[in-house]
């Protein structure tokens, strides 16, 4: 393979890792760090009714991802009642059913809000114009409404604000007066819009408010300034633009709440602030098994305890690879410290120390006697197997006895892999001395140990777990150590006499 394409693999990897990395961060909101908080909204919506005895349905309309917020999870109460969830060109509806139902009726929905960044205005399809038709004399009067505000404005926005505040308590005029002894303010502003050829619709939302109980939802007006602009407008107030405490409710121009079967129909919300780990809080939309969603947060959670821990081994191994090719220490077995480390992270690093050092050198001695058996290869790494098993069930039930429970961790150890560094040592040891031994012996530990703080790191942990491109990220590093051919660190001391002279 020519230098080219070897680099082209290393920048497409790194470029695939960044790349993905950086839209999980902003599409899906994944934090950079562990400990970042997130504000979650709750919101309870208590459906209340009086059932006629008969059959009942009720209809609630239900809010969806929007500026600034984001649905997290979903529940409902309403025992007894058939559910169902119905989406249309109008927005997402709850439908509760029932055969027979007698008396004061309760149901409830209840949904958790993450409060996001993203300030990207939702689409949503404008309405076409309705005919309107008045009566006499309110047709004079709306006339004479829309001619006055249309003569002060310039545009669907401006003419929208001036006619909003003809019907403010300072500008009120007798049309106005006259208007509103017939008609409810926010739908009448719609009639009169729409009258005046102005895209609009009623619209409703929920101010968000810590602690607030039984509230009500409050009407705003949606102004269309073409198919994809448009604004929100306080039809009391004239003010334009949304909130930043509004959650808007209902956008589809239909009612909130629709009940048959039954009378005395009202909706009230109660509402309390959170605060949470933002991953916990960006948790349940990782789940979302998509192709540009992939993630393990789609897996079981045992299943997601284990790829925990195994996303944190190319981690130990890039630990192993920089440490072997550019500073050339020395180990015994290549990934047997990623190993080791594992161990560590399960024992707690001093109990691991302790353990491995006794293990191996108990397993030394043993091996050392083995040798002059004369046993073939195969039956002497299984008796050194059986041996390092003895080992550590003979430590871990002195460690219970005398109550040192940390000891119990000691099984944690990879004890096939215990095995095969005692039997290498052993041949190490007879072959080139014990120099040797404690050189590749303390090199594996120092290496071990490096890689147990790198991959408990808890920033560590959050990027591998969160993060599945950093493994891109990490392969592309590993291939370009692999590709240096230069001295090493330690191989330096080899000119120190030429410096000398």
């Amino acid at each position: 393979m020519s230098r080219l394409t070897f680099y082209l693999i290393v920048g497409l990897l790194m470029v695939l890792g960044i790349g993905t990395s950086l839209h999980r961060h902003i599409q899906m909101e994944v934090p950079w760090t562990p400990g970042e908080q997130r504000q979650v909204w709750e919101v309870e919506a208590v459906v209340d009714f009086t059932a006629l005895g008969d059959s009942a349905r009720a209809e609630l309309a239900l809010p969806s991802h929007q500026r600034g917020y984001r649905i997290l999870t979903e529940n409902t109460a309403s025992p007894g009642y058939g559910l169902s969830f119905l989406q249309d060109e109008t927005g997402r509806r709850a439908q509760w059913s029932i055969r027979s139902a007698t008396g004061s009726q309760q149901l409830y929905y209840s949904v958790r809000l993450l409060v996001t960044d993203d300030k990207r205005k939702r689409q949503i399809a404008r309405p076409p114009l309705r005919d309107v038709s008045w009566e006499r004399p309110y047709d004079t009067a709306a006339a004479q409404v829309i001619e006055r505000a249309w003569m002060r404005s310039a545009d669907p926005y401006t003419f929208t604000r001036e006619l909003i505040r003809d019907f403010s308590e300072d500008r009120q005029g007798e049309n106005a007066r006259l208007l509103l002894t017939q008609f409810e303010r926010t739908p009448l502003l719609v009639r009169l819009l729409n009258q005046a050829g102005v895209h609009a619709r009623e619209v409703s939302g929920l101010m968000l408010e810590d602690g607030r109980r039984r509230q009500a939802l409050t009407p705003w007006i949606m102004v269309f300034e073409d198919e994809e602009n448009w604004a929100l407008f306080d039809p009391r107030t004239a003010e334009q633009g949304q909130p930043e405490n509004l959650l808007l409710w209902e956008t589809g121009g239909r009612a909130v709440l629709e009940v048959q079967g039954g009378t005395n129909s009202r909706v009230t919300f109660s509402m309390l602030s959170r605060s949470q780990p933002a991953a916990a809080a960006v948790r349940s939309q990782l789940a979302d098994d998509t192709l540009l969603n992939f993630s393990i947060h789609s897996l079981p959670l045992e299943e997601q305890a284990l790829f925990q821990t195994i996303l944190l081994i190319p981690i130990g191994a890039l630990v192993v690879v920089f440490l072997r090719i550019l500073v050339g220490i020395k180990t015994s077995g290549t990934f047997m410290p990623v190993l080791i480390a594992l161990a560590f992270i399960q024992t707690t690093l001093p109990t691991g120390l302790i353990g491995f050092l006794l293990v191996v050198s108990v397993g030394l001695v043993i091996r050392n006697y083995l040798s002059y058996l004369n046993l073939l290869l195969v039956a002497r790494v299984s008796a050194v197997i059986i041996t390092v098993i003895a080992i550590i069930s003979i430590f871990t039930v002195l460690s219970y006895r005398v109550g040192l429970n940390a000891g119990l961790t000691i099984t944690f150890f990879p004890m096939i892999i215990l095995a095969w560094t005692i039997e290498r040592m052993s041949i190490l040891w007879e072959e080139e001395g014990p120099k040797e031994v404690l050189i590749q012996g303390g090199g594996s530990l120092v290496t071990a140990v490096l890689a147990y703080l790198a991959m408990n790191n808890p920033w560590i942990r959050h990027i591998t777990f969160n993060f599945l491109g950093v493994q891109l990220i990490i392969m592309s590093l590993i291939l370009l150590l692999g590709n240096y051919t230069g001295y090493r660190l330690l191989e330096l001391r080899r000119f120190k006499p030429v410096t000398e002279d």
